[in-house]
């Protein structure tokens, strides 16, 4: 368990541990969440893009992106007519 201590400001810092375990950076922005009475914080960008995988789950099949070789192809296709 870690302890942080609130300034005048309102400011905590978050012990390097976690922050290490989280990946949080300088800049980084965390949201806050509560839950039956506990508040939880997560690293904003993380969370945003564990939401966009999950909303996006099949659209890549759908699209008929079946692994990485198919994105790569496409990718390098836009480039071609962009520059055509």
């Amino acid at each position: 368990m870690e302890m942080a201590k609130i300034t005048s400001k309102g400011q905590i810092t978050i012990p390097q541990e976690i922050r290490e375990k989280m990946d949080l950076k300088k800049g980084d922005k965390i949201i806050f969440i509560e839950e039956n009475g506990k508040y939880y914080f997560q690293n904003s960008n993380k969370l945003t893009l564990t939401n966009l995988q999950k909303n996006m789950k099949g659209t890549a099949k759908e699209a008929g992106f079946n692994d990485p070789d198919d994105v790569e192809k496409y990718i390098k296709q836009l480039r071609k007519n962009k520059k055509n």
